[in-house]
Order: C-alpha cells, then sequence, then structure tokens
C-alpha cells in the first residue's frame, strides 16, 4: 500500500526556505499533491502563498529546498519544462484576438503540443489545422462555443477568465495553477466559475493547485486546503478535518470564525426573506 501511495504523488516540496534581503517569508514549507488532487493554498496576504506558486512554476528560484514532479527534482528548472500552466486572475489575454486566437496562439508556437505521436514535428499548414482543432475542441468543452469568434472586451469577466483556462488547457499541462482567479469578479459570477472549474477538474482530470485568500472559495472548491500564515503551514487537512479540529488559534480565527460570520449575515437574509 505504501508504494501505491508514492505513485500517486504529484508533486512533492520539501523544506521550502525564500529569504529576501534581511526577510524571511517561507520558513521550511513542505507538502505534497496527489495526482488528481484539488489543493488550496488558503492564508492572508503576506503569508507567502504568491511566492509557494511562483517557486513552483519556475518564476522564482528559491533559497533552498526543492521542488520534486514525478519523483524528478525540478527546483531550477525552466518553466518551459515543468509541464505547468498558470492561471492569473488579471486573465492576460490578448485583446486584439478572438476567443479562438487566444486559444490557438500558444499552440502554435509549440508543436509539440499538437503533434500527438507523429514521429515528425508538425509545421506549415498542417500545424495552424492541429492548433486549431485542438483550440476549437477546447473551447467547446468549457462551454465558449457560442462565442469562438468574439475578442475579450465583447465577454463578461467569467468568460474571459474560462478563455484563459480554455488556453491553459489546451497546452495539456500537468498541474495547473490559479493564481487567485475570481478576485476581480462579482460574487454570482464567481459562484458559476466555481462550479465550472471543478466540472473542468473532473472532465480533464486535472492536478490543481488554487491560491486564494477566500475560505469559502477554497472549501467549496478543495480536496485539502493547506493553510498558511506568516510563511509557514498552519494545517493541511481535507475542509471536514479543519472544521472539526482546527489546529490552532489562527485557524480558529482566520477560517472558523470568518466562515460562521459568512454564514450568519447570509442566514439573516433569508430570514427576512421568508
Amino acid at each position: 500500500m505504501e508504494v501505491l501511495k508514492e505513485m500517486s504523488v504529484k508533486l512533492e516540496v520539501r523544506d521550502l526556505v525564500q529569504v529576501f534581503g534581511k526577510q524571511k517569508v517561507l520558513h521550511g514549507i513542505g507538502f505534497s499533491v496527489m495526482e488528481g488532487e484539488f489543493l488550496s493554498i488558503l492564508g492572508p496576504s503576506g503569508c507567502g502563498k504568491t511566492t509557494i506558486l511562483r517557486i513552483l512554476i519556475g518564476l522564482l528560484d528559491p533559497t533552498s529546498g526543492f521542488v520534486v514532479k514525478d519523483g524528478v527534482d525540478i527546483t531550477h528548472a525552466p518553466p518551459s519544462r515543468r509541464n505547468m500552466g498558470i492561471v492569473f486572475q488579471n486573465y492576460a489575454l490578448f485583446q486584439n484576438m478572438t476567443v479562438l486566437g487566444n486559444v490557438e496562439y500558444a499552440l502554435r508556437f509549440h508543436p509539440g503540443r499538437v503533434s500527438g505521436q507523429d514521429a515528425k514535428p508538425l509545421t506549415g499548414f498542417e500545424l495552424r489545422k492541429r492548433a486549431r482543432e485542438a483550440a476549437c475542441d477546447i473551447i467547446e468543452q468549457v462551454g465558449l462555443g457560442a462565442h469562438i469568434n468574439k475578442k475579450p472586451y465583447k465577454l463578461s469577466g467569467g468568460q474571459q477568465q474560462r478563455v484563459a483556462i480554455a488556453r491553459t488547457l489546451a497546452m495539456n499541462p500537468e498541474i495547473i495553477l490559479f493564481d487567485e482567479p475570481m478576485s476581480a469578479l462579482d460574487a454570482a459570477t464567481r459562484l458559476l466559475l466555481r462550479e465550472e472549474i471543478k466540472r473542468i477538474q473532473k472532465r480533464f482530470h486535472s492536478t490543481m493547485i488554487y491560491i486564494t485568500h477566500d475560505q469559502e472559495e477554497a472549501f467549496a472548491l478543495s480536496d485539502r486546503i493547506m493553510v498558511m500564515d506568516h510563511g509557514s503551514i498552519q494545517q493541511l487537512d481535507t475542509p471536514e478535518n479543519i472544521i472539526g479540529n482546527p489546529a490552532n488559534g489562527f485557524i480558529q480565527e482566520f477560517v472558523i470564525d470568518n466562515l460562521h460570520l459568512k454564514i450568519n449575515s447570509l442566514v439573516k437574509y433569508v430570514r427576512a426573506a421568508e
């Protein structure tokens, strides 16, 4: 059983330390992410969660520690060699391109993503054809087929974020990282996009790491939640276990008390409407 458990580990972070000048922002962080898992990293601003994301994607070298993917040390590997995708909170779409153009753009510059099992890399017309077919397929699967020829400014915020997700999925990454993707969206759109992200995860069997400061969001989406404060992990467990067994006072206050406040405020308005 232990061997099977080890085989299912997709990503492992070991003793991660990050120092900027005289400030230590990560204090020996260690955790694992399982194949197909949805892990949220939850914490207040400045807790170190975005620093972890930048290290995982390859935008920042840690001061010390290791990042291991599928048993291979990728700590200092360039982003292009990690087979990870990232969805940003500001969408990062090309405003002069259509939905289709945004999704197929990256594929045209990464022929290996659309070559499949062909013996030789695709070039020219065949590459453009395959890239377009792959992009159209992904766009349909995320429910944007009716908007395929629209430019981003013609779309809602939630639709633009789905374009960004489709673009990431088209690259077929083994791990998808989300950098607070819903922070700029209204409440109704966030609820719809949550459902969409979970549906996409199940459909594509993706391993996802989700950065957020929103307790409700983390609990609605995650298989496990890693709660951070001041560069340290305060608790890493399932939502049920965190609620039932808070590790310390910070978890009680930042997670559970805040969730109760949100629930109570909603209950008050629901009762008033009855």
